[in-house]
C-alpha cells in the first residue's frame, strides 16, 4: 500500500461522495479509481455496464488489471440489432 498525494479539492470531493454514499474516504477513492480505470480500458461501456463488471469481478475474487483486460471476465457484449 502506498500515499498518493491528492489535491485538497479532491480530497473533499471524495469526503462528500463519500458520506452521501456510506463509504470511507479511502474506499470512494478506491471506487473512483478501479470505474476511472475500466471506463479507459473499456472506452465502449457504460456505466451501468462498468457496474456489472466490478460485481463480476468481485464474484471472481477482486477486479485486477489482467483481469480487466480481458474480455469483460468472458461475458459476450450483445450486438445492438434495434430486435428485441
Amino acid at each position: 500500500m502506498g500515499i498518493v498525494k491528492i489535491s485538497d479539492l479532491m480530497h473533499e470531493n471524495l469526503r462528500v461522495a463519500g458520506n452521501a454514499l456510506s463509504r470511507s474516504i479511502n474506499a470512494q477513492a478506491e471506487h473512483w479509481m478501479r470505474v476511472g480505470m475500466l471506463t479507459e480500458m473499456h472506452p465502449e461501456l457504460d456505466h451501468r455496464e462498468i457496474c456489472q463488471l466490478l460485481i463480476r469481478a468481485e464474484l471472481a475474487g477482486g477486479l485486477d488489471i489482467a483481469m480487466a483486460v480481458t474480455a469483460q471476465l468472458d461475458k459476450p457484449r450483445a450486438a445492438s440489432t434495434g430486435k428485441h
